[in-house]
């Protein structure tokens, strides 16, 4: 898959892809990563990629031409109609089951936007879809385009270590949509505190139910939502019902 991303700091994202165990998705080119400066389509002496706005008012507008010019480029070089996405506010909250889609995608085109915004005609004229990651607002798009990276990459096959280890991640389907457990290394005690003795019992299926219960727990403790929804899938056992009903 591919992903380009249209910046105003490139820069940016060296050390993002050349660390960490994902590195390896983008070493290898299972999510190839191309970088694009949108300075380099402006125009003048300064290569000028914003302007006030009009109507008046704080900060800077993101030009809407430079913006065209990157993304025709783009699409020139790619031989598929991928979407173009934008990091904004109004988006869709980006969670588990989208990083899946788009990670069993072709990839995407993501524009990171800075300042007080993006002219609202390009967003008309050529963005598909927007993505946000949350109730908050950063600085620019290039945070949340790493944070989909990431995400994305880490679903690759042979990225991590253990091919298993995302199917243990929390909101994963394998484990019903709940959060993670709790987990221990080394020294089995740590200033006063023990590890729970069922992870060291060696037992299988006391483990596995300590786990299970934890989950139910920590889920049920900060995320009913996420609860109520595995309860409406049909997820939940009897016996994880008993057990949140004894809570």
């Amino acid at each position: 898959m591919r992903f380009d991303v249209l910046t105003l700091f490139p820069e940016l994202f060296a050390p993002f892809l050349a660390a960490g165990v994902t590195r390896r998705a983008y070493e290898t080119k299972q999510v190839d990563v191309r970088l694009w400066n949108l300075r380099d389509f402006a125009e003048g002496n300064y290569r000028r990629v914003d302007d006030r706005p009009f109507g008046g008012g704080p900060g800077m507008v993101m030009l809407a031409e430079p913006l065209a010019r990157c993304l025709a480029a783009v699409k020139a070089q790619r031989a598929d109609t991928a979407p173009v996405v934008l990091f904004s506010p109004i988006g869709d909250r980006l969670d588990h089951a989208g990083v899946e889609r788009w990670s069993a995608s072709a990839g995407a085109i993501l524009v990171c936007g800075r300042y007080e915004g993006i002219d609202q005609r390009f967003i008309a004229t050529h963005v598909d879809v927007q993505l946000s990651l949350g109730d908050f607002v950063l600085s620019g798009g290039e945070v949340a385009a790493m944070a989909l990276l990431d995400a994305v990459a880490r679903l690759q096959p042979g990225v991590l270590n253990d091919a298993g280890s995302h199917q243990e991640d929390s909101f994963n389907p394998a484990l019903d949509g709940l959060l993670d457990c709790p987990h221990y290394t080394r020294p089995e005690e740590w200033n006063g505190l023990k590890v729970p003795e069922e992870l060291l019992s060696g037992h299988h299926a006391r483990i596995a139910e300590w786990r299970r219960r934890q989950r139910l727990a920590i889920t049920a403790q900060h995320r009913p939502d996420l609860i109520a929804a595995a309860r409406q899938a049909g997820r939940l056992t009897r016996a994880d019902e008993d057990f949140l009903a004894g809570l």
